[in-house]
């Protein structure tokens, strides 16, 4: 019985085969560890971050998401940016109506279908 390929961990073993870290000389001062983003569950896969496009507030971002398992989840985004208001928007990145999520303690509850993607639009603090 050699489980289940969720539970190998195989989506997270590709993405390190395919995008190794790089790493690039750096002053030898020490810096605290720091995270921009993280996601509670290791079914929901974060593979884009980028500058909003064209129309959008000069400073917002793009973050999506998508359902790796085949499952139905829910789970928490987070963020250590200043992030002053967020709402799913379509792939063109225009938000879709009713689309503002709460911003909440733990970060933004997104909700997701088997193998969903789901893009955010952030707008952050100036």
């Amino acid at each position: 019985d050699a489980g289940s390929f969720q539970e190998a961990g195989v989506i997270q073993c590709a993405y390190n085969l395919n995008f190794p870290l790089h790493a690039v000389p750096a002053s030898s001062a020490q810096c605290p560890a720091w995270s921009a983003f993280s996601v509670s569950s290791p079914a929901i896969v974060l593979e884009t971050v980028k500058q909003a496009g064209a129309g959008a507030e000069p400073e917002a971002v793009v973050v999506r998401l998508y359902e790796a398992y085949g499952s139905t989840v829910t789970a928490w985004l987070q963020t250590s940016l200043p992030v002053k208001e967020a709402m799913l928007c379509d792939l063109l990145e225009r938000p879709a109506a009713q689309s503002c999520l709460p911003l909440g303690q733990q970060g933004l509850r997104l909700s997701f279908t088997p193998f969903c993607v789901l893009s955010v639009l952030l707008v952050l603090s100036q």
